[in-house]
């Protein structure tokens, strides 16, 4: 996924290279002036696909020891705070709320009480974010983003007393991430509206280990940690 990322990138970057070509005819410029200003404020919706990376102690106990995660798409809500720098650079913050689902199948169990994990999450998700943009382009300007952020799971489990033997599985309260992606800018004639898409990567174990050293559900983890795809459609 982060080579995905890292190619989608460059190829953003090649594109907006020779989009004068392709934007070349004058056009009514909309919102002249909105680059410009110091400070500029919005909010964003969006949807997104939440995964874990497993990290295992021994990949090959046995035959079997792959955990199994099945997304499913989430949403995702927030407002947007900009600085300008100057005309290519801009610092963002972008505090959300996201909620997502993923199931677990645990292998080596009959019942689905037992090998079936529903984790539920709302994240409280704060970002602080580099944009790095092109020249503008008549009404579009493509641009990459990356940076760090933190997030608060509010459905963690972390300090319920219960674990998989009672059917809890339990993440830690907070985790840290590095993002990076990329997006375009089309200047409208009363917004700002940015589609874009951006990967996250835990960057911390965010498992809470059950009671049992050897519990047949987080016994031989290493690392579990999130990753994800954010897909965001933002209005300023």
């Amino acid at each position: 996924m982060k080579k995905l990322f890292f190619v989608l990138a460059l190829l953003c970057i090649a594109n907006s290279a020779n989009a004068q070509w392709f934007f070349n005819k004058e056009r009514l410029a909309n919102l002249e002036n909105f680059d410009k200003k110091r400070f500029s404020w919005g909010y964003f919706l969006g949807f997104n696909s939440y995964d874990f990376k497993i990290d295992y102690k021994d990949q090959y106990a046995d035959t079997n020891t792959d955990i199994l995660v099945e997304r499913s798409a989430g949403f995702n809500v927030g407002l947007i705070g900009d600085m300008r720098i100057n005309e290519y650079f801009n610092l963002r913050l972008e505090p959300g709320l996201y909620f997502t689902q993923r199931n677990l199948t645990f292998p080596g169990f009959e019942e689905p009480k037992d090998y079936l994990r529903e984790v539920k999450s709302t994240y409280i998700h704060v970002p602080l974010l580099l944009k790095v943009s092109t020249k503008r382009l008549n009404n579009i300007k493509p641009f990459i983003i990356g940076g760090v952020s933190t997030s608060l799971n509010l459905s963690s489990n972390q300090d319920n007393p219960e674990d998989n033997e009672q059917g809890k599985f339990r993440m830690t309260k907070s985790t840290n991430y590095y993002e990076l992606g990329f997006g375009i800018d089309f200047y409208l004639y009363y917004f700002k509206f940015t589609p874009s898409i951006r990967g996250v990567f835990a960057m911390n174990d965010e498992l809470v280990r059950d009671d049992d050293p050897n519990s047949p559900w987080t016994g031989n983890i290493e690392k579990l940690s999130t990753r994800g795809i954010f897909v965001n459609f933002t209005f300023q």
